[in-house]
């Protein structure tokens, strides 16, 4: 079956109050499978100079600097504890996308179900080597601002370590949000088409509006569908225009479901639910119908 992937991310706004609502929400009222965050150690990830320089879209920023911002928005190793517990106490698996060695080494110390490597962090190979090394669980890649080349390469560090069967490859446009004409569906085929049975399955990580193309992404064969997830799309901060409030959410989930149901061949010549309107109103030679 599909599975969703409820991208809370930064929307929490750095409070462990609204990050357990959102949980709440992705799990009761939306029914996604999984409510993941993000983690990372900013004096690791920034330079100094960029930690102290200013946020480039000031009304977005939760900080005097960069770094200040981003600290805001993190939360401790104990409360990413916390919030494992609470989604284990509503039925959705808790995951993270880990930024650099440090994140990834705390959060893998949680044991979750799986771990994200998003775009800007599947050239780390340092990082990923530890995972393939520390963590059993399924790893999960995004190949956003990634080359075909590149892509291959990453395939193939985790085919040489013997984990590429935990991987998830994601097919994803990184931008925020993305237009139509960039999102590119057909890379989902793509992906598929050349590593299937190399990974252990395809996913999308979508960041346009609405959710028209991820059920499109299912047909084209992803089993994971990802999408930032907001209680309100108004809010202060970077994704949450380009993320979906609960009833999107809620929709995104259903038709999924439905549309995967759906997908199949009919396994006899007449299903039973045709029988009856067969005879009511088919035209056959030498009857006559009785619709």
């Amino acid at each position: 079956m599909v599975k969703v992937i409820a991208e809370i991310g930064c929307n929490h706004m750095g409070r462990l109050d609204i990050a357990k609502r959102m949980v709440e929400v992705a799990a009761r009222e939306c029914r996604a499978d999984v409510a993941k965050f993000q983690k990372r150690n900013n004096r690791e990830l920034l330079s100094p100079k960029q930690y102290g320089e200013p946020h480039p879209v000031p009304a977005n920023a939760y900080g005097e600097s960069y770094g200040a911002h981003r600290e805001a928005l993190e939360f401790s190793v104990d409360q990413h504890a916390e919030l494992k517990a609470y989604c284990e106490e509503l039925g959705v698996v808790y995951a993270t996308s880990v930024w650099d060695m440090t994140s990834a080494r705390d959060i893998a110390g949680l044991n979750p179900a799986l771990i994200k490597i998003p775009s800007a962090t599947n050239l780390n190979f340092e990082l990923q080597g530890w995972l393939c090394e520390n963590f059993a669980g399924e790893i999960h890649v995004s190949t956003g601002m990634t080359t075909r080349d590149e892509i291959e390469a990453v395939v193939a560090f985790y085919e040489q370590r013997g984990r590429a069967q935990d991987v998830v490859l994601y097919a994803c446009t990184s931008g925020y949000p993305v237009s139509f004409d960039d999102l590119c569906l057909l890379e989902v085929a793509r992906l598929r088409d050349v590593y299937e049975g190399r990974v252990k399955q395809i996913g999308f990580s979508g960041h346009h509006l609405g959710i028209a193309a991820d059920v499109a992404a299912l047909t084209l064969g992803a089993a994971w569908v990802e999408r930032h997830f907001t209680l309100d799309r108004t809010w202060k901060g970077t994704d949450h225009a380009a993320s979906l409030e609960p009833d999107g959410l809620r929709r995104l989930c259903r038709d999924l479901r439905n549309v995967e149901i759906a997908l199949s061949c009919k396994d006899k010549d007449l299903l039973d639910v045709e029988e009856e309107q067969r005879k009511k109103l088919k035209w056959l030679p030498g009857l006559r119908a009785v619709g």
